[in-house]
């Protein structure tokens, strides 16, 4: 059993309290859900619209079909009445053209202007809640738990009650039972939580869009977790400011979207050639420049793998949900503090403001490895005129003793953006140049052998079509691909969270497949760079670049549309 609700109104008609007091209070019920937003970038005004996905099986995208559509204007309405499945419902606070679809006239504006008329969206919960044959007593809890104030608590439960007492039971749903231990949380917190988890002690940024959650999350928990969050005037200071605090030996993080990212690009260079482990968050949203700055892409794949000038070694990770948010955030900072290079995380607006349950995070199993010189070593070093330390150190495997500014007694750490020798000289000597170029390289050939993760296969031993896709397309290639099964059809997923160095095993067991590649963009770039590492070119593309994400059954028929035809 799943159902899908969509909250749909102008931006300042709270959208997002009707879709936390619902999101939670079903997920309280012992629903799994998947939330998403569409929203346009403004304050007020236009058409936003929240979609709440739940049912008994697990969900991890939206859908395309809405049974019960909450309007708190008439433009959602005619915008989303044709989306409405056949017995679903529209909850409207008037008279409107509904497509042949049943209205229900839902006044509560009448009944909040006796109670709070602020909290007149809260009628609609109530509404929600009895139509569905749930007890609002769970959303009672919610609303204590979401407002401080006990005046506006009490008022919200009034307003709540008056709206369930105004429906009737119309739909009867199974009883939910999930297994495990669960939380809800959305994508941005995921990534945070994961960071914080692996110790980020300094956060940095420039307020932008999709990424702000992250450091507000992070803000929140400064006290608690000892962090320190700071609000840059610009992408270019939080980066340097970044690479600045891990010089000086403790874990640093920033987080921007494509259009700052582009402003980071000549410091991820020296993080590069500097050898400074820093972890980069790209929430990815359509460019290029301001594009559409409230919605999702995969835009920004081969820029971030190609990020600075020159040959470099850095790795980009793309979470496929928020489960793998949270590890992969986590991983970030193992990855840059071993190889003491950039690590670069692709999320975007979908994910990173996407809500979600997953099973709790089991923090128990994840040790922090900080990689930094042991006490004999720096003993070895500590005072020692005849033994300089060199920060650059020529080693098999490219990797050399990383130090912190004071932290060998009577040594200079040195760093330096132009090339240079083992101790950090500045050099223009072309054999030195040249193995230095080849030591960073190493690194990534040690990361491949040790540290890359394969993509996820899902799907038969026998098939005869290969979906790839890679970040957040993962839920919805999963459904997908589940349904094409059903009708019949032998399809097989592979879904990619390491992007770069492009993982190639597991690829080339399916040379002999059709490749269908799906991505959010518009010139196939996963596919371009399978090319590019592999030789191997998916026959067909599946693309979508308006600024939505993917749904499951739009694959499907595009499927049929574009590969079975």
């Amino acid at each position: 059993m799943e159902l899908t609700i969509v909250i749909g109104g102008a931006a300042g008609q709270g959208l997002n309290t009707v879709d936390y007091l619902l999101g939670k209070t079903l997920f309280r019920m012992g629903y799994n859900i998947f939330t998403a937003q569409d929203y346009m970038s403004r304050i007020r005004g236009g058409h936003n619209f929240v979609t709440i996905r739940f049912g008994t099986v697990p969900v991890e995208s939206v859908s395309d079909e809405i049974d019960i559509l909450i309007a708190l204007n008439e433009e959602t309405i005619s915008l989303h009445k044709d989306r409405v499945v056949p017995g679903g419902l529209i909850l409207y606070d008037g008279e409107a053209e509904t497509g042949g679809k049943e209205l229900l006239q839902i006044k509560a504006k009448e009944i909040a202007r006796d109670i709070n008329p602020r909290g007149v969206n809260t009628v609609f919960v109530g509404a929600v809640l009895k139509l569905l044959s749930l007890d609002c007593a769970e959303g009672e809890k919610v609303i204590r738990e979401y407002f401080s104030r006990e005046d506006i608590q009490e008022d919200n439960i009034k307003l709540l009650q008056a709206g369930y007492n105004l429906v009737d039971s119309r739909i009867k749903l199974e009883k939910a039972s999930r297994a495990g231990d669960q939380i809800y949380i959305n994508g941005n917190d995921a990534l945070a939580m994961g960071a914080a988890v692996a110790g980020v002690k300094f956060y940095v940024a420039y307020p932008m869009s999709p990424a702000t959650g992250i450091m507000n999350y992070l803000a929140g928990k400064q006290k608690e977790l000892g962090l320190v969050v700071e609000q840059a005037e610009d992408e270019i200071a939080a980066i340097n400011m970044a690479l600045g605090a891990s010089f000086s030996g403790i874990r640093a993080m920033t987080g921007t979207s494509g259009g700052g990212f582009a402003l980071m690009t000549e410091a991820v260079g020296l993080a590069g050639i500097g050898e400074i482990p820093v972890v980069i968050a790209d929430a990815q949203r359509p460019g290029p420049a301001t594009g559409l700055p409230t919605r999702t892409e995969q835009g920004d794949l081969l820029f971030a793998i190609n990020a600075g000038q020159g040959d470099l070694p850095l790795v980009v990770l793309a979470p496929r949900n928020h489960e793998d948010l949270f590890r992969q955030a986590f991983r970030a900072f193992d990855l840059a503090d071993k190889y003491r290079i950039p690590v670069i995380i692709l999320t975007d607006q979908y994910l990173a403001d996407s809500t979600c349950n997953v099973p709790a995070f089991d923090f128990s199993s994840l040790k922090v490895e900080y990689y930094l010189m042991e006490e004999g070593e720096i003993r070895e070093y500590a005072n020692n005129e005849e033994k300089v330390f060199k920060p650059y150190l020529l080693t098999e495997d490219g990797i050399s003793p990383r130090a912190y500014p004071g932290l060998i007694p009577g040594q200079v750490v040195l760093m330096d953006s132009d090339e240079h020798d083992e101790y950090g000289h500045i050099t223009e000597d072309g054999e030195v140049r040249k193995a230095m170029v080849e030591k960073r390289a190493r690194k990534l050939d040690k990361l491949c052998g040790e540290d890359l993760e394969e993509p996820l296969y899902l799907g038969g031993e026998e098939i005869d079509y290969l979906l790839i896709g890679w970040g957040s397309t993962y839920g919805a290639l999963k459904e997908a691909r589940e349904i094409l099964e059903e009708e019949g059809f032998k399809v097989g997923l592979l879904s990619y969270s390491d992007v770069w160095p492009l993982p190639v095993k597991r690829l080339n067991d399916f040379r002999d497949k059709e490749l269908v590649i799906v991505e959010n963009n518009a010139t196939a770039q996963f596919g371009r760079l399978i090319s590019s590492e592999t030789g191997i070119r998916a026959k067909y593309n599946i693309l979508k670049y308006d600024g939505r994400p993917f749904t499951a059954r739009e694959i499907v028929e595009r499927f049929k549309e574009e590969v079975i035809k």
